[in-house]
């Protein structure tokens, strides 16, 4: 179903601290280091042990590190969630895999009553530095409750901090900077892009856990990324919807559209510099999300960028996202996700609107 680590990069490339590998990979590399660099991680979940999950993302892991580092649990979110918890309350720093996203729903009450609460309830004497990885989003062609965008649930839980990657590179870095962390981080990962290739540069110290998310440094993975510079117009994006907008920004141009394409990366904090920058210059923008419309994280970046950007903005702020609608299953799912048309419908309301 997916590739282990087995890539064989050029000496070129493996010379420069350069490999192209996929975010499986990515993830599986950087799961490995973790358990290297940490004797208090400790990794677990559905089928995570000896089969090394569904994706294989612990592909090897449990092998490797052992089956008291790496291992399975029974059939029930709550219970993976509320053992996290209790490990985390021991001095360790649980990794815990919810199967899919759609499965995290029966253990919200762990995440937003425990998770995001005990570090604030116990006055700073019970932190949970617990990152709880969640395959998101869809693009897979799942059945129901195998594809869900439950992004803006998590990040309206004050004590969570919520990440989604959209490459390689920075799923590797935030991975390994996500675990560094005290608190909570809801580590999304964008399913469909899991078979996706790329450069991964290890001579980085981009996940200096010394840095702060949220930071205005958008070169560094604690902000968001200015993924193609552009000066018409701001395509924002996060997860998967990025490799979306960069197909988009291309076949702008050869219109004569030069779109920029900020992938936000950090869902909580939100790098609110770097969208005031971004938008500042193209005083234009359009919001991608798979979630739905309604109450969707894109209103809450709207807010950011009419606050920042009001007096120099051209149009409103537009969004593509998903429908009001429960995520559908595979077969639907073409007609849900916003597609290359629809996001470039979009771009034609917002390069042609005009003040009444």
């Amino acid at each position: 179903m997916s590739e282990t680590i087995t890539a064989a990069p050029s000496a070129k490339t493996e010379a420069a601290g350069v490999q192209q590998l996929s975010m499986q990979q990515a993830l599986n590399r950087a799961l490995d280091e973790v358990l290297a660099a940490n004797p208090k991680a400790v990794i677990f979940g559905e089928d995570c042990g000896r089969l090394g999950g569904v994706f294989r993302i612990t592909d090897g892991l449990q092998a490797k590190h052992g089956e008291d580092r790496v291992f399975d649990t029974p059939l029930a979110e709550s219970g993976i969630l509320g053992m996290s918890v209790g490990l985390a309350m021991a001095g360790f720093h649980p990794i815990p895999e919810v199967q899919f996203d759609g499965f995290a729903y029966p253990a919200i009450n762990q995440v937003v009553c425990q998770i995001a609460r005990m570090n604030y309830r116990s006055r700073g004497t019970l932190p949970m530095p617990i990152t709880l990885r969640v395959p998101s989003f869809g693009g897979i062609r799942a059945p129901e409750h195998h594809g869900e965008s439950l992004e803006a649930l998590f990040a309206h839980v004050p004590g969570l901090k919520v990440v989604s990657p959209s490459n390689p590179h920075d799923a590797y870095h935030l991975l390994k900077y996500a675990a560094t962390r005290p608190d909570p981080v809801i580590f999304m990962e964008p399913k469909s892009r899991y078979w996706q290739k790329g450069p991964v540069d290890f001579t980085t110290t981009d996940h200096n856990p010394t840095s702060d998310a949220g930071t205005a440094d958008s070169g560094h993975l604690t902000g968001a990324r200015v993924a193609r510079e552009g000066r018409h117009l701001t395509l924002v994006a996060w997860g998967a919807m990025v490799s979306r907008c960069l197909q988009v920004a291309e076949l702008a141009a050869e219109d004569g559209i030069d779109i920029e394409v900020l992938d936000l990366r950090w869902l909580k904090p939100i790098d609110a510099a770097a969208l005031a920058r971004s938008v500042g210059k193209t005083r234009r923008a359009v919001i991608v999300h798979e979630a739905p419309l309604t109450s969707g994280l894109g209103a809450e970046v709207a807010q950011l960028i009419t606050q920042s950007c009001f007096a120099t903005l051209k149009a409103p702020v537009e969004r593509v996202t998903g429908f009001d609608v429960p995520y559908p299953s595979g077969d639907l799912e073409d007609e849900y996700i916003p597609n290359i048309d629809r996001i470039l419908f979009g771009i034609q309301r917002v390069l042609e609107y005009r003040r009444g």
